[in-house]
């Protein structure tokens, strides 16, 4: 199963669950909070494996709710982190090197593509660490004079610590077959279509902003209603904006999903997630 969110304005964004081909629920709520991803996970079984971008509140309520799903976090995310810290053209040695062992964790694609990858990144941090110390005194407080490579490490080896960058290896190793090590089936599957929808129709307030997402996905999960039913469903304009005020004392418009498989919202769940969901 593959997990993300898509922002449709400030505190305003909608989580999802998809498999290869299908939408699978979704949720709307103000932030990608543990309790807000618990609401979504609530409402589907647990997979064997949920691949998404890292995100904290993500990984809080998968323990949670879906306490035997192995997390994978997708290898292409963990390349953008490192590359936004070493850039694409490294000015120091250090990083080419940082840059060039994140590009190829990319290729790791089995058992001995990801021991390779650990023993050269292994190798890199014994090769690098008393360069990676090197610091200054600014107003009597230490100052690294490497900090954004320290950063893209320290991202690295939180990593593969908590040993969440080859569960797809293990997976394959126990149950054979191919999982994913990306979540590139629903940023482009999913996230890529829905953005292209909205920047085609930019003028929609982020009401019609977020209704338009949530028909967009209800039109592509694998059992849809028939769009007379979801209509007579979909709550008013007036609803939503009573609805979000009582539950948040806020006046911003945002909208709400239609019932349905997935698709429910109850507002005062924001905070406080209840066991059965309607």
């Amino acid at each position: 199963m593959f997990l993300d969110g898509i922002w449709i304005a400030r505190r305003v964004v909608v989580l999802i669950a998809s498999t290869r081909g299908h939408v699978l629920a979704w949720h709307l709520a103000r932030s990608e909070c543990s309790e807000a991803w618990a609401a979504l996970m609530l409402r589907i079984p647990a997979p064997t494996m949920a691949v998404s971008d890292g995100s904290p509140g993500l990984a809080k309520a998968a323990r949670a709710v879906w306490p035997k799903t192995r997390l994978q976090r997708c290898l292409f995310h963990v390349f953008e982190s490192v590359r936004r810290r070493t850039t694409a053209r490294p000015k120091l040695e250090c990083g080419r090197e940082l840059y060039a062992i994140a590009k190829r964790l990319l290729k790791a694609k089995d058992a001995d593509g990801a021991a390779a990858w650990l023993a050269e990144y292994a190798g890199w941090c014994s090769r690098w660490e008393r360069f990676l110390r090197e610091f200054t005194l600014k107003d009597g407080r230490r100052q690294y004079a490497h900090e954004r490579l320290r950063k893209a490490r320290n991202v690295l080896n939180r990593l593969v610590e908590d040993g969440t960058m080859f569960t797809f290896v293990e997976l394959q190793e126990e149950l054979g077959g191919m999982w994913e090590s990306t979540n590139n089936a629903i940023e482009g599957g999913v996230n890529a279509q829905l953005r292209r929808l909205l920047r085609n129709h930019s003028g929609m307030t982020t009401m019609h902003r977020v209704k338009a997402v949530f028909w967009w996905r209800h039109m592509h999960a694998e059992c849809p209603m028939p769009a007379a039913e979801t209509l007579r469903m979909m709550p008013t304009d007036d609803e939503v904006d009573g609805l979000f005020a009582n539950a948040s004392g806020s006046e911003e418009k945002v909208g709400a999903p239609p019932e349905g498989h997935g698709a429910g919202i109850v507002w005062s769940e924001f905070h406080m997630p209840t066991e059965y969901r309607q």
